[in-house]
């Protein structure tokens, strides 16, 4: 049940399962020729939506598929090292997909991007489930749930349970 405390509901979980469908049969649309994809969720909500589309993924493809944590400090990548669970040179030359819950001013895509290229890797593409389209860097999801326009003061969170949400706080 969604949380009427939390701010205002912009997807509920009929919705967004339906998102996250759409967005799976468009990765599987433009990499139908690639043995294997590598999706990256980023720790926390990219985590769980990468598992999501996962599923998805291995329910409708034969392709071989590897599930991979990223792990950055969104408010302060500097600090701390960008880390990946699996090494990076099994990643290179491959089709690597980055997967996150919200793109707000695309500083956490850009460092989780900034390390996988390190990777030598073939393709990288990024998915996103809400675009909230106020970037302070120049960056873009190449497969996006919805876009939705906020104030700047405004924020996307978004809650991934046995019901998911997204709720503009």
């Amino acid at each position: 049940m969604p949380n009427q405390k939390k701010g205002t509901l912009v997807l509920e979980h009929e919705r967004i399962a339906a998102i996250i469908e759409r967005l799976a049969h468009q990765i599987l649309e433009n990499h139908s020729e690639c043995k294997e994809l590598i999706l990256v969720g980023i720790s926390g909500q990219g985590v769980a939506m990468r598992d999501r589309i996962t599923n998805i993924l291995t329910s409708i493809s034969t392709q071989s598929i590897k599930t991979v944590e990223l792990k950055v400090n969104k408010t302060s990548p500097l600090t701390d090292e960008v880390v990946t669970d699996l090494p990076l040179k099994d990643m290179k030359g491959k089709v690597v997909i980055l997967i996150d819950d919200v793109l707000n001013s695309g500083k956490t895509l850009v460092y989780a991007m900034t390390h996988l290229l390190k990777a030598d890797v073939k393709i990288l593409r990024t998915v996103v489930l809400v675009d909230r389209i106020h970037r302070n860097y120049p960056i873009k999801a190449d497969y996006v749930g919805l876009s939705l326009s906020t104030t700047i003061q405004e924020r996307v969170e978004v809650e991934f349970g046995e019901e998911d949400y997204a709720y503009l706080v």
